[in-house]
Formats: structure tokens, sequence, C-alpha cells
């Protein structure tokens, strides 16, 4: 990389921490604050929260949008204008592009929780533990006060579809700050971030050891402003978990086949979506296992013992400590109340009412109750074909999982923004073309715009759900319309002669 070139990705960076600080002082007058608190009256700065104080927030929020949504863009452009040099040099790019993650991330911390008062309900439901509560089986209604406030009632009287060891988080975050939600999300954040933290670790050292660009990876998943602000803005719990499932994957790909099922049990324990990867890991350690010459179905029984084995035992300890058994798995149903076009049986559901309005009234929540039952058949075959598809590598196993991840968010019965991280944390394992890259990026920028900080969403509001296709049209365009000059000679550096070189996007790929 020259120093001109070196010099330009720098003004890049520090555009994309601009931009992340103006997302983080808008969010004081757009964003989801709690309720009942009058932390801004006492600080003088209500003002920001109405009028023409909420007005000039709104801009510094969509002005930081636009900055960082910039910002990332240029950068992938520049990532794929410059072909993968030898080791050192694309060692120094990817720790620089870490600390890029680290900087356009850092000023989050301090925002308003955005896009979603998701955090408040994981506080109020770990309180319902500390107070002696089952938050499998009460929801927060039953445990009044500023945390209960403050979350969306929507949920208030659901309980918690989050695993073991989440729970036990939470309680210990509310044992230490009591009910006040500021300090509370704040600690939230905290014990969240080393999620993110292993997945700036995990991503590159997963795509480099697949012989992808571990450059396009970091920059998919980790620098993507959509999963920044809704993650470590929102905060979500997908912070925590999406790193633990790429960490573990990316052991397992390491050949350290034991902690890589350790880790993904301790993700599955967080959220149960993690649980997709590990059939996954089976064929990992089976291709591994194969290049030393076992296998034997004895062999295999090993494999599956072993991972099932570790996973039930991980989990087991966290549920024991929770000690309310598997109750979290009656909270998975609530999510039917999530209804968005975003997948495919809802937006079949929407279509086929639509379509049949002239001719007989067909309610939305029957229609809704067959599609979504149709879809969860549809996503159990899916799931299975996927994997058995997927035995033929190490490769070939890691990409089932992206498939299989992006499989759940088309089919189950809602998706919502943050939960495309499930996905685009591993799918720098995928050979993606620039055609490729540009859809997911417009499409992640149109997730960032139609939802809006407030916990607003303008799915349904046609005219405003057209107008935020125009910047996401114009971010996947700009990208597509990027020219990738030719593979570079190979490297000279003896280091790498018998690594694979990492593989840049091609017209072909796409």
């Amino acid at each position: 990389m020259s120093g001109s070139d070196g010099g330009a990705r720098t003004g890049v960076v520090v555009l994309g921490v601009v931009g992340a600080v103006l997302v983080t002082l808008g969010s004081f007058g757009v964003g989801d604050i709690p309720r009942a608190q009058t932390w801004l009256q006492d600080a003088d700065m209500a003002w920001v929260t109405y009028g023409h104080g909420k007005s000039l927030s709104a801009l510094l929020f969509w002005g930081g949008v636009a900055v960082l949504v910039t910002a990332w863009v240029v950068l992938g452009r520049r990532i794929l204008t410059t072909p993968a040099g030898p080791t050192s040099s694309l060692g120094d790019d990817v720790r620089r592009l870490r600390w890029a993650a680290a900087g356009w991330s850092a000023p989050l911390l301090l925002a308003v929780p955005v896009y979603s008062r998701d955090v408040y309900a994981y506080l109020a439901q770990g309180a319902l533990l500390r107070d002696g509560f089952n938050p499998y089986a009460d929801g927060p209604a039953t445990n009044p006060g500023p945390l209960l406030d403050s979350m969306a009632q929507v949920w208030a009287t659901t309980t918690a579809p989050y695993g073991p060891l989440f729970m036990t988080i939470t309680r210990w975050v509310t044992e230490l700050t009591g009910d006040d939600p500021i300090s509370g999300v704040l600690a939230m954040r905290a014990v969240m971030l080393p999620g993110w933290a292993l997945a700036i670790w995990a991503v590159p050292r997963l795509a480099t050891a697949l012989g992808r660009d571990p450059r396009i990876a970091l920059w998919l998943a980790v620098l993507n402003p959509m999963l920044l602000v809704h993650l470590v803005g929102g905060p979500h719990v997908e912070m925590l978990m999406a790193g633990m499932l790429v960490t573990g994957v990316t052991l397992a790909v390491l050949r350290h086949h034991i902690w890589g099922v350790v880790v993904l049990a301790l993700a599955v324990a967080v959220k149960i979506t993690a649980g997709i990867a590990l059939p996954f890991v089976l064929w990992i350690w089976w291709a591994h296992d194969r290049e030393r010459g076992r296998v034997g179905p004895r062999a295999v029984a090993g494999l599956v013992a072993a991972i099932v084995g570790i996973s039930l035992a991980i989990f087991g300890v966290f549920t024991v400590v929770v000690g309310h058994g598997l109750g979290w798995l009656t909270g998975l149903g609530y999510a039917d109340r999530i209804i968005n076009w975003l997948t495919l049986p809802t937006a079949i559901a929407h279509l086929v009412t639509l379509v049949a309005t002239p001719f007989v009234a067909l309610p939305l929540p029957g229609v809704l109750a067959t599609a979504r039952f149709v879809g969860a058949v549809v996503l159990a075959v899916t799931l299975v074909v996927v994997w058995w598809r997927s035995r033929g590598g190490v490769t070939s196993a890691v990409v089932g999982i992206a498939v299989a991840m992006a499989a759940v968010l088309l089919l189950e019965p809602s998706t919502l923004p943050w939960y495309y991280s499930w996905a685009l944390v591993v799918a720098g394992a995928a050979s993606i073309g620039r055609r490729g890259l540009a859809l997911i990026a417009g499409a992640c920028v149109y997730l960032l715009l139609v939802f809006q900080p407030d916990d607003s969403i303008l799915l349904y509001e046609p005219v405003d759900a057209l107008l935020c296709l125009v910047p996401a049209l114009a971010a996947g365009i700009w990208l597509w319309r990027t020219q990738i000059p030719p593979r570079a000679d190979p490297v000279d550096d003896p280091s790498v002669a018998a690594t694979p070189a990492p593989s840049a996007p091609t017209e072909a790929a796409s």
C-alpha cells in the first residue's frame, strides 16, 4: 500500500469516526431515552428532545449516518481496487482496519439507545431474576420500576427468550447498577463489548484461514454501519452472541475443535440461534480427521458424541446456575408479535390478503399464521438440506453456516436488522463477487434508514419506504461500478509460498 493511499485511507477512517460521533450526539435527542427520568432536565439538556432542539438532534444523527455510510462505501471501494499484497502488507491492512473498527465503535458506546428499547428489556428481565422471580415464567410487568417504564411495553408481559448465560449476565448487571436505566445501559454495553472485540479478532482470521480476503470480511461485517449502529448503539445481545459465534467457528477451522465447540455452546447459552452452527462443526472436524485417515463410522460417532456432550454439559451448567430449567423455550414464541415484510412468510401473507381484497375478506392474522407455519416447515427442510450438502470440506461447511443463517432470516416468522449479524459475521468465508457485495451494502443501508432511531418503522409508509431506497441504491450502485483491477502477480514473500492467497471478488464470482 502506497503512502498516499495509506493517507487517503486514514482520512476515510477519521471520517467514519466523525460520523459515529455525530450519531452519538444526535442520539440524545432522537434516541430511546429512559422514561420517567429527569437526567436531561438536571443537565439542562431537555431542549434537545423537542422543538428546534429535536430537529437539530435529527440533523446531527442523520448527518452522522450519511458520513458513516459514505466512509464505509469509500473504504470498500478502495479495498476492492487494491489487490491483496504480500502477507506482511496484508497484515498491516488488517491491523489498520481492526483499529478503524474500534474507532468507529467507541463513540457509540456513549450513545442513548437507538432503534430499539431492547436493552431496557434485558435489564428488566435480569432484575426479575435478581429479585427472586422467574424470568421464564414472569414478565417484567410483575416487577414494576424504572426499567419496566423504559422498555417497550409490548414485551412487558412476555417471558425472556434468552439463554441461561445471558440471563446470568443481566442479573449480575442489575445487581451492580440496581434499577438505574442509565448506568444499566452503560454496563450492558460493557459486558457485551467483548463479543464485538471477538468479532474484530475472528472475522478476518476466519477469512484468511479459508483463503479469502480478510479486508473484505472485516469491511462487510465489523465496519458495516448498519451493524455498528444497531449492535453497539442499540445495544443488542447479538453484539455478544455474533462475536462468540464467529469465534467458535474460527477456532474449529483452526483445528481447536473442542474449544470451538465450547465457545459455540456458550453462544447458544446466550441466544439459541447460535446452535445452528453446531451441526456444521461436525463436517469441519471430520474434514480434519479425514486428513489423518480417520474416516470410519466409529470416528464419526465419536465426533458427534463429543459435540453433543460438550454442548449439553456447558448448557446444563448455566441452566443449573439460573435454576429455572428450559423455560426460555416458551419465550421464543413471542417473536410472532413482530410483523414486518422482511421475511418471506410475512411478505407472502401481506401479498395474498392484498390481492384477495377485491374478491374476499381475508383477515391477515389467519393468513399470516398459515404462511408462517409453511415457512417453518420449509425452513426445517432447508436447514437439513443445507447441512447435508455442506459436508464437502471446511470451506463448504462454513459457507453452509452462512447460508443456513440467511435461510433463517428469510423464513422465520419475523426478522429485525440486527439479526443479520448472524449471517454477516461468517459471510467472509464465501467468495462474494462485486455485485453480491453491492447488493448486501445496499440492503444494509436500506435497513439503517427504514428503521428509525426512536424505535419507529417506515416499512408500512409507502412514500418514506421508497425514499429510503434512493440512498440505498446509490450506495449499492457506487460500489457495483467499482473497477476491480486484475489480480496482482504472485507474491514474492517466501513466508506465504504455501499459503493460498486471499481471493478478490471477480466478475465471474458475482
